[in-house]
Order: structure tokens, then sequence, then C-alpha cells
């Protein structure tokens, strides 16, 4: 007959237990931010898809703009590099 807990249970068994209650702790909160953080990147790439322009009219649009301001810059430039600077 056991008359001693301490010979029934030892030390070592408590020590793993708590050691693999830890790891087990550890690891699946470690894999539930991974599954958290995967579902908000898919949510945002799917955003993204949905504000990109269907049609290509608005993509020609926007670059015409972009080269006639990019024309005006041109010749804003050269003519105030012409013109002489106002003495102080």
């Amino acid at each position: 007959m056991i008359d001693n807990p301490a010979d029934f249970i030892p030390i070592w068994m408590f020590l793993s237990g708590i050691a693999g209650f830890l790891a087990g702790d550890a690891f699946g909160d470690s894999s539930r931010h991974r599954k958290c953080l995967q579902q908000a990147n898919d949510d945002m790439r799917g955003l993204i898809e949905k504000g990109r322009p269907a049609d290509d009219s608005l993509i020609k649009a926007i670059t015409q703009n972009r080269r006639v301001i990019n024309d005006i810059h041109k010749r804003v430039c050269a003519v105030t590099k012409g013109s002489p600077k106002a003495s102080s």
C-alpha cells in the first residue's frame, strides 16, 4: 500500500505536465494569430481586387492627363528659366 503521496505521483510528472501545457498554449496561440493574419490578408486582397478599375478607359484617361501635365510643366519651366530675375 502507498502511504506517501509523493511516492504515488512523482514531481517529474507534474513538471512534464506543466511544460506540455505551456508548449501547447504557446503553439496554439501562434497558430491562432497566424490564421487570423491570413484571413485579414485574404480580406485585403479582395478589397484591392474590388478597387481596381474594370475598364482601361479610366487608366488611359489618367495616363493622358499625366502626359498633359508633364508637357505643361516643361513649357512653364522653359519660360521661367528664360525670364530675367528681378533685382532687389
